[in-house]
């Protein structure tokens, strides 16, 4: 099969896309013939790789994917060759305490699609039966590989985590990203008011298509929280921050909180360290939440509302197969509003 995959870390000009063998599949997991993925920053963290790092090479990237069944393990029960279908890319053992209970993201085995084991830039690719999800038959394929990975992202975020609530006053960092823009969609979904920033106008346009009621360009006016604080919540206070962007945003999210706010991060784009105030902690009795990906209950019902269209899933551009490497660099650039795909036929 063809597949987009790494054999050392470098720059992202070193992907390659060339023949590698077809996974061969379990009992328990299906083989699906891919149609869409979807890119996400964890690819180029993989690609340039990180301390501690240590994949076995040749590796495949891509947490993103929709398609096709070609194949299903002897132990499948749910699903059936033929069937079109979307994948949770959260990984976990299925069998220990905390995947009992509902909390795969805690369990010692947990990852993401394209991790540590190969991902979903290929032709074909493997995944557990647990993890994926018939699709309607009149829900397009594109939208299934958009959706996943950053909506279960912001769902478990604003809803598990955050506990967003009707007219809560909710900052959205950066909303050209998938977390971002789907993020937006949910908040408003559950009847928040909704502030995003982002960098230019074609951007704030469509933030504002999305539901958004306020949207500020950092970049003309870099001290946006005074307007947030005095002009939007008239010096009440932001009541949640979902900050997925890290080191150039971390302490000004901190500082727009109202007394006990909360705030949550699932991601650090910018970068993972940032100097804080700990007294806009203590002294507003702040929270301060992590998040990573879903569990099996959350993903499913975050894409029952996708499924029906309450939600729907921001593609910017669809790059073929081939050109991946050109859709990892735009991504990288930040170029994009919502998600960028690649469509492998």
């Amino acid at each position: 099969m063809k597949a987009a995959f790494i054999s050392n870390h470098g720059k992202l000009e070193e992907l390659k896309i060339e023949e590698l063998e077809t996974p061969k599949i379990s009992q328990n997991e299906v083989l699906i013939r891919t149609k869409f993925g979807a890119l996400n920053h964890i690819d180029i963290f993989l690609i340039k790789g990180w301390p501690g790092l240590n994949l076995k090479m040749p590796h495949i990237i891509g947490s993103d994917g929709s398609g096709i069944i070609e194949e299903i393990g002897k132990g499948v029960t749910s699903l059936s060759e033929g069937d079109r279908v979307a994948i949770n890319p959260g990984l976990s053992c299925g069998k220990c305490r905390w995947c009992l209970s509902g909390q795969q993201v805690f369990c010692k085995s947990f990852s993401i699609m394209g991790e540590y084991r190969w991902g979903t830039f290929a032709e074909f690719f493997k995944v557990p039966e647990l993890n994926v999800l018939k699709c309607p038959d009149n829900f397009s394929l594109d939208k299934a590989a958009a959706a996943p990975l950053v909506f279960l992202t912001a769902y478990r975020s604003l809803v598990t985590q955050a506990k967003v609530k009707k007219d809560e006053f909710v900052l959205i960092h950066g909303a050209g990203g998938g977390v971002s823009s789907a993020a937006i969609q949910i908040a408003k979904f559950f009847g928040a008011i909704v502030i995003t920033t982002t960098s230019n106008d074609e951007k704030m346009q469509k933030a504002k298509k999305l539901g958004a009621d306020y949207v500020l360009n950092y970049k003309e006016n870099p001290d946006y929280g005074k307007f947030i604080f005095s002009e939007i919540t008239k010096k009440h206070g932001v009541d949640i921050v979902l900050d997925s962007v890290g080191k150039s945003t971390f302490q000004n999210s901190l500082r727009l909180l109202k007394p006990g706010g909360r705030l949550v991060t699932p991601g650090s784009t910018s970068g993972p360290l940032s100097e804080i105030d700990i007294r806009q902690i203590f002294w507003k009795q702040l929270v301060i939440k992590g998040s990573t990906m879903s569990n099996q209950s959350e993903f499913r019902e975050v894409m029952d509302l996708i499924f029906n269209n309450k939600l729907v899933p921001e593609i910017d551009t669809t790059f073929p197969f081939e050109k991946l490497i050109d859709a990892e660099i735009y991504l990288n650039a930040g170029k994009q509003f919502g998600k960028v795909l690649i469509e492998i036929t």
